[in-house]
């Protein structure tokens, strides 16, 4: 399994799941902190609070790595109903630490701070 695309930065982890709950429940346990509390604790969040949210469809939250070099992610929790009465729960996990953005490679010929003379 290759977690990287092709250009060597990390692609997204995207998990889908149908749960019986109603939309609103599930909305409960994502947002409000005592719910949240009991499968996704504080301390695995860089910040407590949402990123943002849009009320009964999706909310985000920054998790940081608890070892080290405590890489930060951004997760997005989207819900749609379900045909039943239940919700789709999609997860969806992005590597976002500034530390990890792309920097320009250098020229394959670059054999370092020589510099060219003018004959």
């Amino acid at each position: 399994m290759n977690d990287t695309a092709p250009d060597g930065q990390p692609q997204d982890i995207v998990l889908e799941y149908e749960l019986d709950a109603p939309p609103d429940k599930v909305w409960r346990a994502i947002s409000i902190p005592e719910f949240r509390e009991q499968w996704l604790p504080a301390r695995a969040l860089a910040c407590a609070d949402p990123v943002d949210a849009t009320p009964a469809q999706e909310v985000r939250y920054r998790m940081r790595d608890d070892e080290p070099p405590f890489l930060e992610s951004l997760v997005t929790f989207q819900l749609r109903p379900a045909e039943g009465g239940g919700t789709v729960l999609r997860i969806i996990h992005a590597l976002d630490d500034a530390r990890l953005e792309r920097r320009g490679r250098a020229a394959a010929n670059d054999a370092g701070p020589f510099l060219m003379r003018a004959a």
